[in-house]
């Protein structure tokens, strides 16, 4: 399976908490905010608040755009976290975000960790990069224009912003070559059911 989501036709939904709306990139399964396994989305940030709880989950978020925020979690302050820097927490931690200089965007993996094992890492694409996994689903979100993508040596297709690619192995080693015509920022997720 090979998936290429475009960054427009993402659906807009709103938070749990009703207090904003995240873009959906994409599930494993489930309708609205129930019963999937593992999810990734983009959220806009404009002014301090509480996060929406998701209890049985696990969250790994990282700042797209923006100067950046800082989390309390359970009444424990996390580092400032500024773009690319992920960072997790669980889904039913009692969540406060202050901003440091305005808005933000984020990017957010949500998955139940009792289903799915997960990895996530952020990858600076400067010059072509062969990468292995054996993962049953891997997916790369691109941060920038033009992340190149090639499974085995077949053309997986060209990224754009916030674009993001899902390929479904087979329980096999995947041999993936990322490359792009300018230095940009893509996240690796790889997810195996448990």
């Amino acid at each position: 399976m090979i998936q290429l989501l475009r960054a427009p036709g993402y659906p807009r939904m709103p938070w749990k908490n009703g207090a904003g709306t995240t873009l959906e990139i994409m599930r494993d399964a489930g309708v609205n905010l129930d019963g999937f396994g593992w999810r990734v989305s983009i959220a806009d940030i404009d002014e301090a608040g509480a996060f929406s709880s998701f209890a049985g989950y696990q969250r790994i978020i990282s700042v797209l755009e923006g100067e950046g925020m800082c989390l309390s979690v359970d009444g424990a302050d996390s580092r400032p976290l500024r773009a690319f820097d992920p960072y997790a927490f669980a889904g039913d931690s009692r969540v406060e975000c202050r901003l440091l200089n305005g808005a933000i965007r984020d990017f957010n993996l949500i998955y139940a960790p009792q289903r799915y094992s997960a990895r996530l890492q952020w990858l600076r694409i400067e010059q072509a990069q062969r990468l292995f996994s054996s993962a049953a689903t891997v997916l790369l979100f691109s941060a920038g224009e033009g992340l190149q993508v090639n499974r085995q040596g077949d053309d997986c297709g060209v990224l754009g912003r916030y674009d993001c690619l899902g390929i479904g192995g087979d329980g096999k080693l995947l041999e993936l070559t990322l490359s792009a015509p300018v230095a940009l920022n893509c996240c690796l997720i790889e997810l195996t059911p448990l």
